[in-house]
């Protein structure tokens, strides 16, 4: 399958404002409820654009780690992902303007959200970036983004309030994860991070809703 068959499109392809989201299988029933939540909460014309990614350990990981859960390990092919958007996804979505015609927002959920972060540090062309429970527990990651110069303006992070309570060794850094790497990005470009109540699975399309609403200003929003 191309990857155009894994590019999902909710509202006006001519719009300005283009919301990229990276996703799944398991994401897809609720992708059409999360763009009528944005689009009840902001009145600016904008598009979402969602390409599903099927392997997320493989294509989404930036660099190779062991496993977490059972035996699949991390391949770290979120460098041949990152480029694939750029170089065939970008070009569908701009459809021959530029991107200073267009603002472009990247987000994800779970490890999407981890790739989205990571790609603020590998390109530029993302205006904002929603990182919405993202698994910043992944071994390095933290360092890595304390290393790096962050090439976006706007960085949304949130993290469910029970997700860091787990037994897994790795996981449970995600919390403290999260508010160093939070800490860290605001010293650079402006960045929230916000906590929603609950674990990892609650309510995934409602904040990632809550994430691209808050990118494009409607910080007082309630979805």
């Amino acid at each position: 399958m191309g990857w155009s068959e894994n590019l999902i499109v909710y509202g006006n392809k001519e719009s300005n404002i283009v919301l990229l989201q990276v996703t799944g299988d398991h994401e897809l029933k609720l992708l059409e409820n999360e763009y009528d939540m944005i689009k009840k909460t902001v009145p600016a014309d904008f598009c979402l654009f969602c390409f599903r990614v099927e392997d997320w350990n493989k294509n989404l990981s930036p660099w190779e780690a062991p496993a977490v859960f059972g035996k699949e390990v991390f391949e770290g092919k979120a460098e041949d992902t990152l480029n694939l958007i750029i170089e065939n996804i970008l070009p569908a979505v701009l459809a021959g303007r530029t991107l200073d015609e267009v603002k472009l927002y990247i987000g994800g959920y779970s490890l999407a959200g981890l790739f989205a972060l990571w790609s603020t540090f590998r390109t530029d062309v993302f205006t904002g970036c929603a990182a919405v429970s993202p698994s910043v527990w992944f071994p390095g990651f933290t360092d890595y983004v304390k290393e790096q110069d962050i090439l976006t303006d706007k960085v949304y992070l949130s993290l469910g309030d029970a997700e860091e309570k787990t037994k897994n060794a790795v996981m449970k850094t995600v919390g403290q994860s999260i508010r160093d790497i939070g800490e860290h990005i605001k010293t650079k470009t402006e960045c929230v991070l916000e906590w929603n109540k609950g674990g990892h699975f609650k309510d995934t399309h409602m904040r990632m809703a809550r994430g691209f609403t808050w990118l494009l200003d409607k910080n007082e929003a309630h979805i």
